[in-house]
């Protein structure tokens, strides 16, 4: 894959995910794709998530289920050589539990095969302000 097609592929996810496209999401990731949440994210505890099905229950599933919202702004995406993606965005969600809101500042990396699947994911984020709206 060209690093044009690189991009074009994480966008595509970036733009399934903003409508709650799931299935796109998750066709787009390799059977055996490797998610690992950032260190110190209540979401961290089940790292390294494997496979679609393990990201859909473990991350997406409960990311829903904690926030009255979530949503990702400012999407840029950035080709990096070796079929990498970097990302850089902010998370605004709102905590059902303490009613608390955050605007945090984040990146991912994702890492693509030859034929355009997603092998690897690795979020870098403001965890504080994460932990503070879970508080």
């Amino acid at each position: 894959m060209t690093a044009n097609q690189n991009l074009q592929v994480i966008d595509n996810l970036y733009k399934a995910f903003s409508t709650s496209d799931m299935p796109t999401v998750l066709g787009s990731m390799d059977s055996k794709i490797e998610w690992n949440e950032a260190e110190s994210n209540s979401l961290a505890d089940g790292n390294p998530y494997i496979g679609p099905d393990a990201i859909l229950e473990g991350v997406f599933a409960r990311l829903g289920a904690n926030h009255e919202y979530f949503a990702l702004k400012d999407v840029e995406t950035h080709s990096m050589s070796d079929n990498k993606v970097l990302a850089t965005l902010r998370y605004d969600g709102k905590v059902k539990a303490t009613g608390k809101t955050y605007n945090a500042q984040a990146a991912h990396l994702w890492t693509l095969n030859d034929e355009g699947a997603i092998t690897a994911f690795q979020q870098y984020v403001d965890t504080k302000k994460l932990a503070d709206s879970e508080k």
